[in-house]
């Protein structure tokens, strides 16, 4: 027999094989029951159009993060679902955002709509070197004392004139006159960034003019008045309209329109992009066109195609044509139904006017920093808008954040409005109540601007427009309002474009 034994070798090995087979193979399921545990719950709704349709009739209502809350009351703050044609993982929870936000671990991922109509080349999607040297030539221009001076009298400068002709008008409709004013304050902001980019900022000289969309167009690409200017607006126009719908390119739809619409704003773009590149050289920068393509030819680590540069064109359009110019009408929105927070800044705001006037000082940037509860009513007012109501992102490999498994290749959407409107980050959330901030501001429970690298370069200086307008608003003028209502999808707007009648008055 032990001669023999040689022959019960094999069954011992496979025996041997056999059990290590069984135990790794229960343990794989243990680690995989473990993972399932762990990956965020929730239901992907109907085939192809998932829970998009009560996503968008959640968001045409009063109460647009009411999706939001009832998949969180069921599955827990961070859930899955289908929305707009990509299966994704929501978070309505502020350290999971934040976490989102900042972490290398998520990339840019959005849905279908936006992705195809801003296109691969576009600066919201870009990532490493280019992403930061494109962020840091956006950002990096207010740095200097003399920047955020020349800054703040540009927007009063284009504010005053504005609001001056307000009371003459009658119906004044704020939706259309802010966007009027942004435009206007854009225009010599753009000039300024592009100056001192290319080293120039002592000779900087401001000449203010009143603008809409020709002008801006003519400062970012030196266009001026003619066919080409015209279908440009009607294309950028009908291209902006779709950034948020159904992901379906069936003609006649609204992808579908939008799309369009963008080949049309790209040819015509790229036409003038083209026209300015000279075989490579360096050239005097007279507009933002000239600036983008010596900023390719000087970093080579970031060159810029000029499909990008294109892209980067279109992208700086769209923060003077909406969000600015709705977060001041909806300020005014607001005030408008608490009286008792209007008259507070009212006499805030007097105070500092007064000051001014009596010593015959001009206004500064730290004169409008330093009116806090102006502050607290922009703070509130942007909780309550949302005009950015969140962030997608894909991840680009497992990342556990606070309990949760977020899978390699999940999209994941950070909802912004849902943290705002939890009761627990804010009591009564949908109060308007500026004294709630006399506390402070809590960075990972307030993010109207985003968060990490990709917060928005251009925040302070959206917060001195609104409190400029603010300003100069409520010390010279009183108005009564039309009865108008928000509409939250696809964008934040007025129903009715917020019409008001303007009175001036005395001090």
């Amino acid at each position: 027999m032990r001669e023999g034994g040689w022959f019960l070798a094999p069954i011992w090995v496979i025996g041997g094989a056999a059990w290590w087979w069984w135990r790794w193979r229960k343990g794989r399921e243990k680690e995989e029951e473990r993972r399932e545990k762990k990956i965020p719950k929730g239901s992907k709704g109907w085939p192809l159009i998932g829970e998009t349709l009560d996503f968008i009739a959640c968001g045409f209502s009063s109460r647009p993060v009411r999706f939001m809350d009832r998949r969180r009351d069921l599955y827990g703050k961070v859930f899955q679902t289908h929305l707009l044609g990509k299966a994704i993982a929501v978070s309505t929870d502020a350290e999971v955002n934040r976490a989102v936000l900042t972490s290398d671990g998520f990339v840019p991922s959005y849905p279908r709509s936006v992705a195809e109509l801003l296109g691969k080349d576009s600066i919201l999607q870009a990532e490493g070197a280019l992403h930061r040297r494109v962020h840091g030539v956006i950002g990096g221009f207010l740095k200097s004392a003399s920047a955020k001076a020349a800054v703040a009298a540009e927007l009063e400068h284009c504010v005053l004139k504005s609001l001056s002709q307000w009371p003459q008008k009658g119906l004044v409709f704020v939706q259309d006159e802010t966007k009027e004013v942004c435009m206007s304050c854009r225009k010599n902001i753009y000039l300024f960034m592009f100056w001192a980019i290319t080293g120039a900022e002592s000779d900087v000289t401001f000449v203010p003019f009143w603008i809409t969309f020709p002008v801006l167009v003519k400062v970012l690409m030196g266009m001026g008045p003619g066919e080409d200017l015209d279908y440009l607006k009607d294309q950028f126009q009908e291209f902006v309209a779709g950034l948020i719908c159904l992901p379906i390119k069936l003609p006649g739809t609204r992808l579908s329109r939008s799309l369009k619409a963008k080949e049309g704003v790209q040819r015509t773009i790229n036409k003038i992009v083209q026209a300015k590149v000279q075989d490579g050289q360096y050239v005097m920068a007279r507009d933002v066109v000239d600036v983008l393509i010596n900023e390719s030819i000087t970093n080579k680590l970031t060159e810029m195609p000029t499909s990008l540069i294109s892209s980067i064109l279109a992208e700086l359009m769209l923060p003077g044509e909406h969000s600015v110019p709705m977060m001041m009408t909806l300020a005014v929105k607001y005030l408008t139904d608490k009286p008792l927070a209007l008259e507070k800044l009212r006499e805030e705001n007097l105070t500092l006017r007064r000051k001014k006037v009596n010593a015959g000082e001009p206004y500064t940037w730290s004169d409008y920093m330093s009116l806090n509860f102006t502050h607290h009513v922009i703070n509130e007012a942007l909780r309550m808008a949302n005009i950015v109501n969140g962030v997608w992102r894909k991840a680009i490999k497992d990342i556990e954040i606070k309990g949760y498994l977020i899978p390699k290749d999940w999209s994941v959407l950070a909802s912004f409005s849902s943290v705002h409107f939890d009761e627990q980050n804010y009591p009564d959330p949908y109060e308007f109540n500026p004294g709630r901030w006399e506390k402070g501001v809590c960075g990972s429970k307030f993010t109207p601007f985003g968060g990490g690298q990709r917060l928005c370069p251009g925040q302070d200086i959206s917060r001195l427009e609104i409190c400029i307008f603010l300003h100069h608003l409520v010390t010279r003028y009183s108005w009564v309002a039309e009865e108008d209502e928000i509409v939250s999808f696809p964008i934040v707007k007025m129903k009715k474009k917020m019409p008001i009648r303007v009175s001036p008055i005395s001090f």
